[in-house]
């Protein structure tokens, strides 16, 4: 169960930083809401998920599962640039991320 909290507070996290694009700076109140009410439920749901998960893990995998659904909407939705540079340092995110994973 404590993984699917973990799944859950990615999603938020995801869904909170996006909304904070939208919010342009808290001036446009519906984003702004969304924003606020996205972490307050992410960070709700990680620390459900820290009961059981070591902190190390759950939080290296939150950070680069974030990293990567933020970066491919960025890139997708809002159309900011695709360099090669970028798509190496997201794998390479990802890759230490299962290192530390595999580590444990």
């Amino acid at each position: 169960m404590n993984w699917i909290f973990l799944i859950l507070a990615i999603v938020f996290e995801t869904c909170g930083t996006i909304a904070l694009k939208l919010s342009s700076g808290f001036s446009v109140l519906l984003p702004s809401l969304a924003a606020i009410v996205s972490y307050v439920f992410c960070f709700l749901f990680l620390s459900f998920a820290l009961k059981t998960i070591d902190v190390s893990i759950a939080y290296a995998i939150w950070a680069a599962v974030g990293v990567l659904l933020v970066s491919v909407i960025g890139m997708t939705v809002f159309h900011e640039s695709v360099s090669l540079l970028k798509v190496v340092s997201i794998l390479f995110i990802i890759i230490g991320t299962a290192g530390l994973k595999l580590a444990a």
